[in-house]
């Protein structure tokens, strides 16, 4: 899923008195951050239920720790930030937030990758559905953890790089499990634990469309958004802006 565009935070007021003159200081002053948003929080909740509730494998956890340990890693020696410009200025974000396309895209990712499989799995437990919520869960495990980790790198400590690092990571992965989802609803019989009932054929049915519209999107979103627009235009503000500190 696109990542999500930080606004900067408001100038100083200029100045104010008549007569009075203002200087502007060439260190921006520290503003006071949240640790968590209400979306990292939502996600985060999501996370926990999937992993304590047995959901999904010790594999996708263990993906999970080993992204934050990477993301580290490259700030570290790979791709640090950079230092901030001899003259205060917001850093402007690559996509502009009043783009409406973006916002419909990252809004229809949502409700497809996120929303509508929490519906599927809350339903899927009450119907008594284990197959259809153990397929399901790995890609909701997997999304929601991408979008705590980009609020965590899209702080301004880390640099471009590593923020388009998150999203390319996980939604490779995600695909992966989204082909597992569908092979396994492709191959799923109507009824099942609901002993044949017309409400289990509509939750196959259901399940097939679901896995299918994340597929396409998902495929779409890597490698007809990710790789060939967001990854040259994060890189080349990257090192423009590296070129210009030096």
């Amino acid at each position: 899923m696109p990542p999500t565009t930080i606004l900067p935070p408001p100038p100083n007021p200029a100045g104010a008195a008549r007569g009075t003159t203002t200087i502007p200081s060439n260190h921006p002053k520290p503003t006071k951050k949240r640790l968590l948003s209400f979306r990292q929080l939502y996600c985060l909740t999501t996370i926990i239920l999937l992993a304590s509730g047995h959901l999904v494998g010790l594999g996708h956890i263990a993906f999970l720790i080993f992204s934050i340990i990477y993301i580290l890693f490259l700030s570290k020696f790979s791709f640090p930030p950079l230092p901030p410009p001899a003259v205060a200025a917001p850093e402007k974000p690559i996509f502009s937030p009043n783009n409406k396309i973006l916002r419909y895209y990252v809004t229809v990712g949502a409700i497809i990758g996120l929303f509508m499989p929490i519906g599927y799995i809350v339903v899927g437990i009450y119907n008594g559905d284990k197959e259809g919520i153990k397929v399901a869960a790995p890609h909701l495990f997997l999304l929601a953890s991408q979008v705590f980790m980009e609020g965590v790198v899209f702080t301004g400590e880390f640099g471009i790089p590593v923020r388009v690092f998150v999203p390319v990571f996980y939604n490779s992965y995600r695909v992966v499990e989204i082909i597992e989802w569908l092979r396994a609803e492709i191959l799923k019989s109507g009824g099942g634990d609901q002993g044949g009932s017309g409400s289990g054929d509509r939750r196959v049915v259901v399940g097939k469309a679901l896995a299918v519209a994340n597929m396409v999107f998902w495929c779409f979103n890597l490698f007809g958004f990710l790789i060939p627009v967001y990854i040259p235009r994060a890189f080349k503000r990257y090192y423009g802006a590296a070129s210009k500190s030096e």
